[in-house]
């Protein structure tokens, strides 16, 4: 199994994204951290940031696109909607109205097919609006840019200092 940033960040969503690849902090074959040179350490820390960094970057663009493409489906419900209702094949609905009025005044046989066009262009816009009402913030990026927050500010300690 591949190793992920946290376990927050398993595939275990529905959508299966977010897992993002990392390098381990330590390994059980490292020299003990007394025993080696602040400049490894420092070039350890500097790696294990850059590396988070690049995890998180992932994550949320792994978020992102996930999201912009169940805006990308709710558009095109949008885009149906506005052809139907704009463009909404001239002819065919024409000699529906004509059909119509066979049986119908000419007003009201129109004032159907009017209905009919006007129901169509609802209900596209409504699947249009329900698709995009989906569409959701990438929570598990801002969790994890918080938890890094977190872990990156100075702890301070909450019992009461001697200042002589």
């Amino acid at each position: 199994m591949t190793g992920v940033s946290s376990p927050k960040h398993e595939r275990t969503g529905p959508d299966g994204v977010g897992a993002v690849p990392y390098l381990p902090l330590s390994s059980d074959d490292d020299v003990v951290a007394s025993e080696q040179s602040l400049g490894k350490l420092v070039g350890d820390a500097t790696q294990h940031v850059s590396t988070l960094i690049r995890a998180e970057v992932e994550l949320a663009k792994s978020e992102v696109v996930a999201e912009a493409k169940k805006g990308l489906k709710g558009a095109i419900f949008f885009l149906v909607a506005l052809v139907v209702g704009l463009y909404s094949s001239f002819f065919f609905f024409f000699f529906l109205g004509e059909l119509l009025s066979e049986w119908l005044k000419r007003p009201a046989a129109f004032a159907i097919v009017f209905g009919l066009m006007l129901v169509t262009t609802i209900a596209a816009g409504f699947l249009g609006y329900l698709k995009v009402k989906k569409i959701k913030a990438p929570e598990r990026t801002i969790n994890s840019f918080k938890d890094t927050a977190a872990a990156f500010k100075p702890h301070r300690d909450d019992s009461p200092a001697d200042h002589s």
